[in-house]
Formats: structure tokens, C-alpha cells, sequence
């Protein structure tokens, strides 16, 4: 037995029920892996994998477990079925476990173009990397030497079906390079990189194309020098953006919410951010990396709007979180295989702005532009930020410096509502995505 159905998957739930489930649901994920990395135009690892996955959550009136299994014979299967249900009637009850009501399921399943059907070769995945490490020595001399070149691929297929009568799969791709040159000068180095992802192939950026911009990025933190502390406008790139934009997706999860591990409970229709910024969470982009045609509970996905100009409209929900608030799932449901749903945003974005990137620089007479950040100094709960940044000084409206062992600090309310400006490079790079973002203020801990 090499794969799993429909009639397989309704066979395991009904199973289930003999065992003393009275709900449940299957999880079953099968694909393909591929890595190679080189460096020094040596090759240091390839692998290649095939793997399949199957996960049971069943449940015992308000009590529930999860176990998951890669052998799929009979047997194994039968066995693995009735020590999940006797797990389940160990543990103790929870009222707001269970399953969606089956009317909320999803009915329409959309071809998102999550997959790509070309073939790429393990010497399509040499060529890759050696192509983009090759790039990047010669773009300048103090290019000295590089942590390596890496390219992963994967394709593989979802399903997901419940004893309330949903049943769906999909298939996905994903293809991504990476490259991290070292620049030295004056016996001091530093290291930066670049990557390119994409569902398929045909659309990632050219391996030249990753090289020179890792390498850009590599030479342009050669000389960095701290500042003094001030307090002084922060523009974030679209990189350091959308980390930051990471953690404002945390903060609006339903079990972070209901932990009282976030500054933004019971802040909805509150003013969080400018009047012209809205921010979505938004699963059904076609070909996104975050998207999918139902959550991890079988419900559909959706256009969130998290913030509608400026207020906090929406947070990010699965059926138990939505329960605990007393609010109804988002279809934000992420599911592992080995575990129950969880809250996870899917394609996670600030709307662009009207300004360049290089207007924003210009409108500041002094101020830090920060392309990366380091360290875990968020708190949650009262929403204090401060993290280790580095990034290019800017002095009359231009970049000067590098900069680097430095600190950013302020506070997640204040840092939202004082956005004075977006750039209008939103690029998908990943799940989570911002434009190149002002704020008006902040702290930097210096010399």
C-alpha cells in the first residue's frame, strides 16, 4: 500500500468509530525532496527523499489525541487506529475541542497554480548553485570566500478528510536558491545573502541574478561602524518589513490571543496603525507560498482583512481558538501531520504604498536603514521591541555607511501608529511580505 484515498481515508474514520471514536479526522501528506549545496564549487551535501505521512486525530466526546504513522500496511494501520483511540480516552476533556460544524465546510476547492508539473533534474539543481556561487567572486575582489550556494525543491501532494463528510487533496511545488558570500577588508569580514523561492521552477530568479545581488548586498556592510545613541527615523527594506510584519501576524493569532500572550487582545475596531495602511491575510492568492484551498480543519480559505485602513478589523482563527474568544474561524487552521491544528497566517501582507524606495531615503535627513535584524527581544505581551539591527546609515537623504552592532527599540503600538510612509516594491518573496517601510521614530542603542 503505497498511497491513501478517499476510500481509504472514510475507512479509517469509520474504523476509528469502532474503536469508540465518535469524530475524527485524516491528514496524509506524499512528496519528493531534493537539496544540493556546494561550496567552493565543491559539492558538500545532495540528498534526495520520498517520504509519506499519516496523521489521525480522533476524538471521544471532548477528549481527543493525535498520532501519526508512515507504515500504511493493513495491520499497522488497524493498530495504529485503536492505539490512537485509546489514547484519546486517557486525556482529559475539553469543552471547545471538536471538529468544525460540517455546513462550514469548504465546497469550492480552487486550482490555486500551486503546482508545477516540469521536471527538474538533480543536475538542474547542480547547475543552480553552481552558477550562483560562481557569481559571486568575481563581482568584486573583496569577495574571499562564501558559507556556500544551496538549492531545495519539493512536489508533493495533501489531503485531508473528517468523519463530518469533508474530503480534498491538492498538489504543490516549491523551488528555492540561496547564496551567502564573505567580503573581508582591513582584516575585518562580513557576510550577507540572497535567495529566490517560487511554486515553480520556470520563475525563480536567475542563478546570475541571486550571485550579484548576494554579492551587492555583501560588499555594501564592508566598513560598518556604530552610531551614537539617538533616537532617529528607521526605514526598514522589504526584508527586515516583512519581519517585522511577522510579528504583528503573531500577535493577531487566536492562541496567542486567548493565552493573553498579545498586546492586541480585545483591541479590535481600534486604530493600530495609519489611516492609509490595510493589511490582509490572504490564502487564495493564485500561486502563493502561503496559499492552499482549504485550512487545516477542512474549512475554506479566505481574504482576511486584518487591518482595514489603519483600525484592527480581523484576527487569525482556527475552530478552537475561535472558540475559546467566542468568535467564528478565519480559516486559519495549520496542520501538522504529527499534530492538531494551530493558528497560521497564509499569505500575510501590507497593501504597497505610493513611494519609491528612494524617495523614502530622501525624506530622511538622518536616519538608520535597517536590511537585517538578529535577536529575540519582542514581547508579546506588552508589545516592547528591541533587537540587534544592521543595516546603512543615511545622511541628507543618502546612504553613506554601513552599520552594525547596533540596537533598535520602541514599542509594537507605537512603531504601527507612527508609520509615516510604504514603498510601492511589494514582492512575494515568501508568506509573509512588506514593502520598504518608514517609521517616524525610534531608539538606537550605540555607542
Amino acid at each position: 500500500m503505497n498511497t491513501i484515498d478517499q476510500n481509504l481515508a472514510e475507512d479509517i474514520l469509520k474504523k476509528a468509530k469502532t474503536y469508540g471514536a465518535t469524530d475524527g479526522d485524516v491528514v496524509f501528506a506524499e512528496g519528493d525532496t531534493a537539496s544540493v549545496r556546494v561550496r567552493q564549487s565543491a559539492i558538500e551535501t545532495l540528498s534526495k527523499a520520498r517520504e509519506k505521512r499519516l496523521g489521525l486525530r480522533v476524538f471521544v466526546g471532548k477528549r481527543s489525541a493525535v498520532s501519526s504513522t508512515s507504515d500504511l500496511s493493513s495491520d499497522a494501520l488497524d493498530r495504529f487506529i485503536q492505539d490512537t483511540c485509546t489514547l484519546a480516552k486517557a486525556v482529559v476533556e475539553d469543552p471547545d475541542s471538536g471538529l468544525p460544524d460540517a455546513d462550514a465546510m469548504a465546497q469550492d476547492l480552487p486550482d490555486l497554480g500551486l503546482h508545477d508539473d516540469s521536471e527538474c533534474t538533480m543536475d538542474d539543481h547542480i547547475d543552480q548553485v553552481t552558477r550562483c556561487e560562481a557569481m559571486i567572486f568575481p563581482f568584486d575582489d573583496r569577495i574571499t570566500n562564501s558559507e556556500g550556494a544551496e538549492f531545495n525543491s519539493g512536489k508533493g501532494r495533501s489531503l485531508y478528510a473528517n468523519s463530518r463528510g469533508f474530503f480534498g487533496e491538492y498538489n504543490s511545488s516549491s523551488y528555492s536558491l540561496s547564496v551567502s558570500p564573505i567580503a573581508s577588508e582591513n582584516g575585518k569580514m562580513q557576510r550577507d545573502s540572497w535567495y529566490t523561492v517560487h511554486r515553480r521552477f520556470a520563475e525563480l530568479e536567475t542563478p546570475e541574478a541571486v550571485g550579484n545581488e548576494a554579492a551587492r548586498r555583501a560588499i555594501r556592510r564592508l566598513g560598518a561602524q556604530k552610531v551614537k545613541t539617538q533616537s532617529a527615523p528607521i526605514i526598514f527594506d522589504p526584508e527586515a518589513a516583512g519581519s517585522l510584519l511577522g510579528i504583528l501576524s503573531g500577535a493577531v493569532s487566536g492562541s496567542a490571543l486567548y493565552r493573553d500572550a498579545s498586546y492586541l487582545k480585545d483591541k479590535l475596531g481600534e486604530k493600530i496603525a495609519p489611516d492609509w495602511m490595510t493589511i490582509y491575510d490572504d490564502g487564495r492568492i493564485p500561486g502563493g507560498l502561503g496559499s492552499r484551498p482549504y485550512d487545516g480543519e477542512g474549512l475554506p480559505t479566505r481574504r482576511n482583512t486584518v487591518v482595514d485602513k489603519g483600525v484592527l478589523t480581523s484576527y487569525l482563527l482556527d475552530t478552537y481558538s475561535a472558540r475559546k474568544l467566542k468568535l467564528t474561524s478565519t480559516g486559519n487552521a495549520s496542520r501538522g501531520i504529527g499534530s492538531g491544528p494551530s493558528v497560521g497566517s497564509t499569505n500575510f501582507y501590507a497593501v504597497a504604498g505610493t513611494h519609491t524606495p528612494e524617495e523614502i531615503i530622501q525624506s530622511v535627513t538622518q536616519g538608520f536603514y535597517v536590511t537585517d535584524m538578529m535577536g529575540f527581544g519582542v514581547n508579546m505581551v506588552t508589545g516592547d521591541f528591541s533587537r540587534g539591527a544592521v543595516g546603512m546609515w543615511i545622511e541628507n537623504g543618502e546612504l553613506t555607511y554601513a552599520v552594525d552592532e547596533v540596537t533598535i527599540a520602541g514599542n509594537l503600538r507605537d512603531m504601527f501608529l507612527n508609520i509615516e510612509m510604504l514603498g510601492n516594491d511589494l514582492v512575494f518573496r515568501g508568506s509573509v511580505s512588506c514593502p520598504t517601510m518608514k517609521i517616524s521614530e525610534m531608539m538606537i542603542a550605540g555607542e
